[in-house]
């Protein structure tokens, strides 16, 4: 079966960073860090490309995959809005919370025939273990003529690696006295070009733009998917689905 490598298994994480894991992780996502700060700034690319398809446009209906601490709503403000966002402790506090419609703890809880102008997503990819299963049921959530968007930093890349090690990896190992890759290997669980590979499978178009001066010399990317292939995306979801019942039995 294609994707056999999926779902992708997470490394385990020691007790040391089990204690400082989800403090962390909301401080670097609020940019509450120095090298964090940075990061957010320079991220504002991501942001700003996927909400680019906004303008003059007046207002899109929206499913944002992995909306963290709503930061996107920094840069765009179209309704409705629904979010999957299961890490309930990043966006309970934001002040953009009252804007969301619906909040799904994973995309499989949406209703079908509930379709989207647009779905978006900004540095998550590269975390999500079933991506195929993820980008394929998005494929069945699009209008005719919606767009999939996705920003992710250029995981995989000596340019991305280069970048978080002299900044956030220094942070971190001043501040824990731990080793900041063992936590991007455990939250990273797919490279750049791996994400671009499912994204081509499941969208007939699929168009890539980039922070940097080569897409494998870049800090992040960008690609806008149209037209998906829903009956490769129902294939392989019923493929997943047969699999599943031969397992079980």
């Amino acid at each position: 079966m294609i994707f056999d490598n999926y779902p992708k298994i997470r490394t385990e994480l020691s007790a040391d960073f089990q204690k400082i894991y989800a403090g962390h992780y909301k401080k670097n996502r609020e940019g509450d860090t120095a090298a964090s700060s940075l990061s957010q700034r320079m991220e504002a690319w991501m942001h700003k490309k996927v909400a680019a398809d906004l303008n003059n446009n007046g207002q899109k209906s929206t499913l944002e995959i992995g909306a963290g601490t709503l930061n996107q709503l920094k840069y765009e403000n179209t309704q409705p809005y629904d979010i999957v966002e299961p890490f309930i402790q990043l966006f309970e506090q934001s002040p953009f919370k009252e804007r969301i419609r619906n909040i799904y703890n994973d995309i499989s809880e949406i209703e079908k025939g509930n379709l989207y102008d647009r779905i978006t997503s900004i540095a998550t990819f590269e975390h999500i273990t079933d991506l195929p299963k993820v980008v394929a049921m998005s494929c069945l959530l699009l209008n005719s003529n919606g767009t999939l968007r996705v920003s992710i930093p250029n995981e995989g890349t000596i340019l991305w690696k280069l970048g978080y090690t002299l900044t956030t990896g220094i942070e971190f190992k001043l501040k824990y006295g731990l080793d900041y890759n063992t936590l991007m290997k455990h939250e990273h669980v797919n490279t750049a070009d791996e994400i671009e590979k499912v994204l081509a499978y499941f969208y007939k178009k699929t168009t890539c733009s980039f922070l940097g001066i080569h897409k494998q010399l870049a800090f992040y990317r960008f690609y806008e998917c149209s037209e998906p292939d829903t009956v490769l995306a129902k294939e392989y979801l019923e493929s997943l689905l047969s699999h599943l019942t031969e397992t079980v039995n």
